[in-house]
């Protein structure tokens, strides 16, 4: 299925952030070495660093020397394209990690697939996911390193995912994947779209989409390609991807019958799924949940049906009159799935797509199957989480996560956005990110993030770091408010090189140093981008509440006073030098 080679430019972004390092964090095992961004900090106008211990016991607690706190180490999604020892060659692709992991639990056989790749399938009917060992006891390798990564105990990631409150994807044929764990109790994720369209992009835009993605925080990426090439895009990507990869497999399904939603059969979409879950997808969104007697529900909506996944499947019973073939095949959907352990994400194909829609019949009428869905799931000891919508209003989020939570088991909640409010075209990323910070404090345990191009167009790669960083500052906006005890780090370390004026340090702490940087630096008097002055272009020298602030802890240092001793022997001496000076007012 393969065509000729694309002409891949991916490379090694070591040095895109500054004054930042890869470091490794070995687990129980030599070969589980988990990476994270250790940010240097200064003091005096030096760099600092020190070597973090190789089995911490927080791992997100700063490091220090004794005098004070000198790195700080963060989540790093980047893979070895921030590893300055990396040889990244996108052709051959990422080295493999988890090979030896997943051939040593002994029931996995390579085998000759579909297209005729060799390919790693499970042993008879056996299950070989996560969920299948946590619920039997056992901490995988990708657990501890998940835990790891999270600084929580493994034991914790795998009762979470043993109960199913969270999931680990993880195809067995996915070799370079750095597991991470999906989950209200952990992290909030979030995911990048990317993919090709018949109109736009192409196998080397998105290959270079995915990096740039995971380099600014993305957590998984999903491949929503349609048009030609969708198979060789998919495995270009996979190729090189560190994170876990979803797909809808209905988009390829639907190419393959020509383009036309009445042609498609359950047995065209069986070997599509087949396929990909053989080139090592991690979770597949599938569209399980609309059922016939539901189509009718959107016939007052304003937007209709907005899926494209739902609306694919909506044509196809209108047309045939006969049940949605993803739900009465559902148990082979479990078989294939449970096999290569590619988690399902079950769909919400009947989302609003407008607030005018949210919470309506149709929406919650699906949800409650998706319930029904995921139960059996888990009985088959496949990784399920739910995707939720969509355009909903800030006053009516929560009902969203409630009814989540009551029917689906507590089930991982992934959704997108929501958005708040639909007069802002251009502008989605930041009315999605509102509802996105909303819904994660609620319980949504992974964000699909909005671009600025979102109901406009094909998103190129400024549009993929914009959603990026929106989303992280969603996410990492929930964590802090949720209590998460490692998320508030970065904040403070940032508050105190902001308050003491180490604007390197305050660059380099924050999403984005780069436009941090600039925007500092577009701002200032060439004599002063030094970057030591004690004030910006907002207030100036003369007026920076910090650098008063700065003044009157000196003052009390030289005085030997408490602070509030300070404001006050301060204000006696102002007063003594006026009524010295005559008492006088100019005005």
């Amino acid at each position: 299925m393969a065509n000729a080679k694309p002409n891949l430019a991916v490379r090694n972004y070591a040095g895109i952030f500054p004054n930042s390092r890869k470091v490794y964090l070995r687990g129980s095992r030599p070969d589980v070495r988990v990476p994270f961004r250790e940010i240097l900090l200064t003091r005096d106008g030096k760099h600092l660093a020190v070597t973090p211990p190789e089995h911490p016991d927080d791992p997100y607690a700063p490091w220090g020397d004794g005098e004070g706190e000198t790195s700080l180490l963060v989540y790093d999604t980047s893979g070895p394209y921030t590893d300055p020892g990396a040889d990244i060659d996108p052709y051959r692709g990422l080295k493999p990690l988890r090979t030896p992991w997943v051939l040593e639990r002994g029931d996995v056989d390579w085998a000759r697939g579909r297209t005729g790749r060799t390919v790693l399938r499970a042993k008879g009917d056996r299950a070989v996911t996560q969920l299948s060992y946590a619920k039997r006891g056992i901490v995988t390798p990708e657990m501890e390193f998940a835990a790891i990564r999270e600084g929580v105990d493994p034991e914790v990631v795998r009762e979470e995912i043993a109960r199913g409150r969270a999931i680990l994807p993880a195809n067995v044929n996915h070799e370079a994947l750095e597991p991470m764990v999906i989950g209200k109790k952990f992290h909030v994720k979030i995911n990048a779209n990317i993919g090709t369209s018949a109109l736009s992009s192409s196998v080397e835009e998105e290959v270079e989409k995915m990096v740039w993605a995971i380099l600014w925080g993305a957590d998984t990426v999903m491949d929503l390609s349609t048009g030609p090439r969708i198979y060789e895009t998919r495995e270009w990507i996979l190729r090189n991807a560190p994170v876990p990869v979803g797909t809808v497999p209905v988009y390829e399904a639907l190419e393959r019958v020509g383009g036309r939603p009445e042609d498609l059969t359950w047995e065209v979409y069986r070997d599509t799924l087949i396929d990909h879950a053989e080139q090592g997808v991690d979770y597949v969104t599938i569209h399980a949940g609309l059922r016939l007697a539901y189509v009718p529900l959107t016939a007052e909506r304003v937007t209709g049906i907005v899926s494209r996944g739902g609306s694919i499947l909506a044509a196809w019973m209108l047309a045939t009159h006969e049940e949605n073939f993803l739900y009465t095949h559902f148990d082979e959907i479990l078989e294939i799935c449970r096999a290569y352990d590619c988690a399902i994400s079950l769909g919400d194909g009947l989302r609003p797509g407008s607030i005018a829609d949210a919470n309506d019949a149709a929406q919650f009428a699906e949800l409650r199957t998706l319930g029904e869905l995921a139960a059996r799931a888990y009985e088959a000891d496949v990784q399920v989480m739910i995707e939720g919508p969509g355009h909903i209003p800030m006053h009516l989020i929560r009902e969203n996560v409630a009814l989540e939570e009551e029917w689906c088991r507590e089930a991982p909640f992934y959704t997108l956005g929501p958005i708040v409010t639909d007069v802002a075209p251009g502008y989605d990323h930041i009315t999605s990110a509102i509802g996105a910070a909303m819904i994660a404090l609620s319980g949504a345990a992974m964000l699909c993030y909005v671009t600025p191009k979102e109901h406009l167009g094909l998103p190129d790669r400024d549009d993929v770091k914009e959603g990026v960083i929106a989303y992280k500052i969603a996410a990492h906006a929930a964590d802090v408010a949720k209590g998460h005890p490692r998320a508030k780090r970065r904040d403070d370390a940032l508050s105190r090189a902001r308050f003491a004026f180490r604007w390197e340090d305050q660059f380099n702490l924050g999403l984005d140093p780069e436009r941090a940087r600039a925007y500092y630096d577009a701002s200032m008097p060439e004599e002063q981008l030094a970057r030591t002055t004690h004030f910006c272009s907002m207030c100036g020298p003369k007026f920076c509440s910090m650098r008063i602030s700065t003044d009157l802890l000196a003052y009390a240092r030289e005085k030997g006073l408490s602070v509030e001793a300070a404001r006050e022997a301060g204000m006696r001496e102002m007063s003594e030098r006026f009524r010295a000076a005559g008492g006088d007012v100019y005005v």
